[in-house]
């Protein structure tokens, strides 16, 4: 497949959902480079028969929705914006399992759309689907590595026609797609359908979601800033995790009793295997600096994770 060039397999992904879509067609959109291919894809097939929708889940990244609304402004399709914080939120409480916060998030997300397809009359649910997803769901013969949202945590009575023209691409070619189709987010680093709520390890609370978002904030503009400069390469994708992990600190002279943040940095090709990113002490030091004084009193302590994929994974749940 990934012999043949990019124009083929655009004019051939169009062709098929042609082909698959003859009536109103939903598709989450969320800015990522997945879903964005997959909603320019679709929507060059379909026109205005397709609906894309936004759901602001309370886990995104900082700014992130304001970007995605221009995004797609300028590609000039239009886009509707769900703010439905409150309600996962509310279903996520106390849930804390990896695999089970998979499962409630991409149930969450089918009760948004159901939604959605009772104001515009939805038959179908393009998905951005892409191969690393189904395989690392299991399935067969093949092992949960963990659970994607829009895979194995779907629920069963699903009343939409899924549709994934991606299904069968990695991340490299999809990002070459997105590249020929002059997307935005063609070079934005991948960021997990779950969002904040699988870098958020433990309970997830809006205070606890909201240190980790200004943590990514921080390691991402940090290590942007120091690749322009030519001071590091830029990882493929880099980011911060709160942990449920507390520790004793000290600010001035007060003692406090703080989480814990990890900061992750890999390169790789297609996100099935990975290696983590070598990033030069002095980096780290100001990323570590910015964050404790930044979430001083909640977080005291910040760790680089060295662990390569496998045996770990790059996300952390």
């Amino acid at each position: 497949m990934i012999f043949l060039k990019i124009e083929i397999l655009i004019e051939e992904a169009i062709d098929a959902l042609k082909s698959n879509i003859d009536d109103t067609a939903i598709i989450a959109c969320s800015g990522g480079i997945d879903s964005s291919v997959a909603a320019v894809l679709a929507h060059k097939a379909i026109g205005s028969m397709l609906h894309c929708v936004y759901v602001d889940t309370g886990f995104m990244r900082k700014d992130e929705s304001n970007e995605v609304k221009e995004m797609f402004a300028n590609m000039g399709i239009n886009l509707k914006v769900v703010n439905a914080s409150k309600q996962f939120f509310s279903e996520l409480e106390n849930v804390t399992d990896p695999e089970e916060k998979r499962k409630v998030i991409g149930e969450q997300f089918i009760r948004v759309f159901e939604d959605e397809q009772r104001i515009c009359g939805a038959k179908y649910l393009v998905q951005g689907t892409i191969a690393p997803d189904w395989i690392e769901s299991g399935g067969g013969e093949r092992d949960v590595i963990k659970s994607h949202h829009n895979v194995g945590g779907l629920p069963d009575d699903v009343n939409l026609i899924i549709v994934e023209p991606l299904r069968e691409f990695y991340k490299d070619e999809v990002r070459k797609i997105a590249r020929e189709l002059s997307i935005e987010s063609s070079e934005r680093q991948p960021f997990p359908g779950p969002g904040l709520a699988v870098r958020v390890l433990g309970d997830l609370t809006p205070e606890r979601v909201e240190a980790c978002r200004e943590a990514c904030f921080i390691v991402e503009k940090n290590l942007e800033k120091a690749a322009s400069s030519g001071r590091c390469e830029l990882p493929w994708q880099y980011f911060a995790a709160l942990l449920p992990v507390r520790s004793v600190g000290v600010h001035g002279d007060v003692r406090v009793h703080g989480e814990t943040v990890v900061v992750r940095a890999v390169s790789s090709l297609d996100g099935m295997s990975a290696r983590y990113s070598t990033i030069p002490h002095d980096i780290l030091t100001e990323i570590s600096t910015e964050i404790t004084n930044k979430l001083k009193g909640q977080v005291n302590r910040v760790v680089y994770d060295i662990t390569h994929k496998p045996p770990g994974t790059i996300e952390w749940e």
